[in-house]
C-alpha cells in the first residue's frame, strides 16, 4: 500500500473502530488555548484541576489573567505541573494577545493560517505542537498537530524515519489528507486513542487495534 493511501486507510479504521471524538475539551476557545499551553508534560485531568482552579476565581479571560500577579497564576495552576514555567508561558502568551491584540482572540484568530501559526509560534515557550492545537482547534483553520502518539505510530508502520522532524511528519499527514479541519481534529484525536490503547512506548499491543490489518511485514518495530 502506497504511504498516501496508508494514511487514508487509518483514518477510515480508525473513525471505524472508535467513531468521532469531538475534541478539544472546552468550554471557549480562550479556555482552550490555556489547555493547549498546560497539557504540555503532563496529563489532562491535571489540566481540569488547573482550569477548574481558575474558573472558580472567575479568572478565564485574557484580561483578568493579564492583571493577575505571575506568583499568583503560578499556585493557581500548580496541578497542571511545572507551574512556575507554565505560568511564564501563557503569561507570555496573554502578554502577545493583549498588547498586539487588544485581547481579542477573535482579531488574534482573524489572522491567515501561517501568519497567525507565525504569530502563536513567536511566544516564547510555545513550539509547533501547541501552536498547531491552538490553530486547529482554537481558530478551526487547518493545520495537522503531530505529537509523540502520531511520530510512534507513523513510525511502527513504516511511514518515517525515526529521525523524522516535526515538520517531515506534517507534511506527510497534510500531502495525504483533504485540507479539512475537521478531519485534521478527528485524525489527531484519533490517534491520540490508539497510542493510549494499543501502540504504546514500550511495546505495541496488536491485538484488537483497528490499524493492525495495516501492518506490512517487518512491522511494529521496536521502541519508538
Amino acid at each position: 500500500m502506497q504511504t498516501n493511501e496508508k494514511i487514508k486507510a487509518f483514518y477510515g479504521a480508525m473513525m471505524a473502530a472508535y467513531g468521532p471524538q469531538g475534541w478539544w475539551p472546552a468550554e471557549s476557545d480562550f479556555e482552550m488555548v490555556v489547555g493547549a499551553i498546560l497539557t504540555q508534560n503532563t496529563n489532562w485531568t491535571n489540566v481540569e484541576r488547573a482550569i477548574a482552579n481558575l474558573k472558580a476565581a472567575n479568572l478565564l479571560n485574557p484580561q483578568a489573567l493579564h492583571a493577575l500577579p505571575p506568583e499568583h497564576l503560578a499556585e493557581l495552576i500548580r496541578p497542571a505541573g511545572y507551574y512556575n514555567v507554565k505560568a511564564r508561558r501563557l503569561r507570555n502568551f496573554i502578554d502577545m494577545l493583549v498588547g498586539d491584540f487588544g485581547g481579542d482572540l477573535g482579531r488574534l484568530f482573524a489572522l491567515g493560517t501561517a501568519a497567525l501559526r507565525e504569530t502563536i509560534l513567536g511566544v516564547s515557550g510555545i513550539g509547533p505542537e501547541t501552536a498547531d492545537s491552538i490553530v486547529l482547534y482554537g481558530a478551526r483553520k487547518p493545520t495537522f498537530v503531530v505529537d509523540a502518539y502520531t511520530a510512534r505510530i507513523f513510525h511502527r508502520h513504516g511511514l518515517i524515519d525515526m529521525d523524522a522532524t516535526y515538520e517531515d511528519i506534517q507534511s506527510l499527514a497534510q500531502g495525504a489528507l483533504a485540507e479539512d479541519v475537521a478531519v485534521f481534529q478527528e485524525y489527531h484525536a484519533l490517534l491520540v486513542a490508539v497510542g493510549k490503547r494499543h501502540c504504546k512506548k514500550r511495546a505495541p499491543e496488536c491485538s484488537g487495534c483497528p490499524l493492525s490489518p495495516v501492518l506490512e511485514e517487518g512491522q511494529p518495530v521496536g521502541e519508538t
